[in-house]
């Protein structure tokens, strides 16, 4: 049988990193067999639908380079690929699992539901329905749902366990008395998230389930549905959940960060997927960097751990460093200037001094608009930290500075070459070097401790403003 995955994000907003965790790896394992990988929108929660979040997770999946076999966008034949077009089959199926006694009509109103919520608060035990509408016989219920409100529970076994085996956790066998009687089909005819999903994957032909481990122990729940109908059931991967660097799980509703965040942030879109790819998953060999394409190649389900991934900005910072210093000049423009831009005038900068200051900074860049930090020396006033006071204050500075500002003023001819004579002169004249003599200096024209090669630095600055920081 192909191989095929599905990516099935909700339209509730922009996606978090580890929703795109998840849909990478479907496409992972998808192309490392050849397979497909389907996008399918699941909007069934009306409620939470963001106008325009369904263009941010194309927009996301192609900056990344996932792209689709079937989907809403480009068709295939186990269409509509949106599942508020698909509404008709879930109610055929749900109706059709009453009739065969894995499911009945519900007919309680919420006024009852939140005082068996309330119940169990007080008693401080999970909710679990009662069961009570499962008694009402099937004749009399159909006569009900013509007139009355009404929503579809599947019928769940109160004794004995369910096992299955999942790729990642082994087996896994949940107590029957646990599993709720939940709704399949609400009363506004729309499908549950759990309904919906089982239907969609058996009739798109998804043999590879993959998602997040907190429906470790809901999976029996979806597999009571796959033997109701007498369908074959999937292989599924469960991932190890992503926290927060607070320790809590990565959510959209938490405001946590999102992809379309950290790309309008100047982080590059391979770079993203090679460090969400790290977040629960291990090469044979420990290595760190990779292309898409190497991934699939090298990728193995197998190799996902059980222990949750720490979402590590510092991490995420150091590989997409990497992948900083491959840029040519004008990608690394195109991710550094519109920050600068919005953040300082440049009017009076030439195009040969903008790019001149992002080049230099090349090397030190965590992400695009980190570069606003970074040269804000060339831009506002200095304000040293106690760490550059401190140095300041030794014996050698004060003679080291003076001799630098003597020798900059001699400089006619305003480039690197003159800027780096004088900088020798001054080791020369001070009986400096190393440290003691390009901290002072560093320090004194830029604010900064460490930086960019630090003639470059002062000349972007100009003459005249680093003289007037060497008066100060």
């Amino acid at each position: 049988m192909k191989v095929r995955t599905r990516f099935a994000p909700s339209p509730t907003g922009y996606m978090h990193v580890g929703n795109l965790r998840s849909a990478i790896f479907e496409y992972l394992i998808a192309k490392k067999n050849n397979g497909d990988f389907i996008l399918r929108i699941e909007d069934t929660d009306q409620e939470r639908y963001v106008e325009g979040a369904v263009d941010f997770i194309y927009k996301t999946c192609s900056l990344c380079g996932l792209e689709f076999d079937e989907g809403p966008n480009n068709g295939g034949e186990f269409g509509p690929y949106i599942q508020s077009e698909r509404l008709d089959l879930y109610k055929k199926y749900a109706h059709e699992l009453v009739d065969k006694g894995h499911a009945y009509y519900c007919f309680c109103d919420e006024e009852r539901l939140n005082a068996l919520r309330k119940e169990a608060d007080d008693k401080k035990i999970p909710f679990l329905y009662d069961g009570k509408c499962k008694s009402i016989p099937l004749e009399e219920a159909k006569k009900r749902i013509s007139s009355e409100k009404y929503v579809i529970r599947q019928k769940m076994p109160k004794e004995g366990v369910s096992v299955y085996e999942d790729l990642v956790y082994g087996t896994i066998k949940v107590e029957n008395s646990v599993l709720e009687d939940q709704i399949l089909l609400k009363s506004d005819g729309y499908p549950t998230y759990n309904f919906a999903n089982v239907i969609d994957d058996h009739l798109m032909g998804i043999t590879h389930v993959v998602r997040g481990n907190e429906y470790l122990m809901a999976t029996p729940k979806y597999n009571l549905l796959y033997e109701a109908f007498g369908w074959q059931k999937p292989t599924y991967i469960h991932l190890p959940m992503v926290n927060g660097e607070d320790g809590k799980k990565l959510s959209k509703r938490r405001g946590d960060t999102s992809f379309m965040e950290l790309y309008e942030m100047g982080y590059l879109p391979e770079a993203i997927v090679n460090y969400l790819v790290l977040l629960g998953w291990t090469s044979e060999d420990s290595r760190e960097i990779f292309t898409l394409d190497e991934l699939i190649d090298v990728f193995d389900p197998k190799r996902i751990g059980r222990s949750p991934a720490c979402y590590d900005v510092k991490k995420l910072n150091w590989i997409n460093s990497f992948y900083i210093k491959k840029l040519d000049l004008e990608k690394l423009l195109e991710i550094t200037v519109p920050h600068l831009e919005k953040q300082y005038d440049l009017k009076d900068k030439s195009d040969e001094w903008v790019r001149k200051l992002i080049s230099i900074y090349k090397d030190h860049l965590s992400y695009g608009k980190q570069i606003v930090e970074l040269t804000k020396m060339f831009f506002e006033d200095l304000s040293l930290d106690d760490e550059c006071v401190e140095f300041l204050k030794q014996d050698t500075v004060s003679d080291t500075l003076s001799v630098f500002k003597d020798e900059i003023s001699k400089i006619e001819d305003w480039n690197v070459l003159s800027i780096n004579e004088a900088i020798n002169n001054t080791k020369n004249k001070a009986n400096v070097k190393g440290k003691m003599l390009y901290m002072p200096i560093r320090i004194k024209v830029s604010g900064v401790m460490h930086g960019p090669e630090l003639a470059d630095t002062i000349y972007l600055l100009g003459k005249e403003k680093v003289l007037k920081r060497l008066e100060g």
